[in-house]
C-alpha cells in the first residue's frame, strides 16, 4: 500500500524537522528520526526501555554433522532446556549462555526499544507475522537452540550509574 510503513514515516518525519545546530546532513536526520521512532526521551537522555521474554522453543541436535565435527560424546545443550524463561533488556540474563546472548541480543535490544510496535510487525513485514515477536538461534551448529523473544510492557531498569563525561 503506497505511503504506508516505517519508510513512508521516516520520509515524513525527515521533511518535517527543525534544522539542527550540527547541520541538517541526512545521517543527522536519519539519527533523530530513529530517537523518535524508538521513543528517545531528551530529558533522560535514553530510550524508554522495557524488559524481553526469552523462551526456549526448542533444542535441536544435528547427529550427522556431530558425528563427523563434533568432539566424542556431544549432545543437546547442556545449558538451555526447552520452557525455560528468561528475562532481557541491555543486559544478559543471568544464566544464559553468553554465546546464545551474542547471536540474539540484538532483536532483544530492538525488541525492548519497542521496535515494531509503532508499524505493528518487527523486520520490515518479512520475517515474522506476529508483533513484538523475534524467533532466532543461537549460534551452535551442531545443537542449536530455538528462542522466541517477547515484548513485555515491565519497564526496564538500570541496574549501574552511567559513566557521564563532561
Amino acid at each position: 500500500m503506497p505511503g504506508s510503513g516505517l519508510p513512508h514515516l521516516l520520509r515524513a518525519v525527515f521533511e518535517n524537522l527543525p534544522p539542527h545546530p550540527l547541520g541538517d546532513g541526512l545521517a543527522i536526520k536519519k539519527m533523530r528520526a530513529f530517537r523518535n521512532y524508538i521513543g528517545y526521551d531528551a530529558d533522560q537522555k535514553e530510550a524508554a526501555m522495557n524488559k524481553c521474554k526469552i523462551t526456549v522453543l526448542k533444542t535441536l541436535f544435528y547427529e550427522d554433522l556431530a558425528k563427523e565435527y563434533g568432539a566424542e560424546g556431544l549432545g543437546l545443550c547442556p545449558r538451555h532446556k526447552v520452557g525455560d524463561v528468561f528475562y532481557g533488556d541491555y543486559v544478559k540474563p543471568e544464566g544464559f549462555c553468553d554465546e546464545a546472548w551474542k547471536a540474539i541480543y540484538q532483536y532483544v535490544f530492538a525488541l525492548a526499544h519497542g521496535a515494531g510496535k509503532n508499524d505493528g510487525l518487527f523486520y520490515f513485514h518479512t520475517w515474522i507475522r506476529k508483533p513484538g515477536i523475534a524467533i532466532c538461534t543461537c549460534n551452535d551448529g551442531l545443537r542449536p537452540v530455538v528462542f522466541k523473544v517477547e515484548q513485555t510492557d515491565e519497564p526496564s531498569v538500570r541496574g549501574y550509574t552511567p559513566l557521564v563525561r563532561s
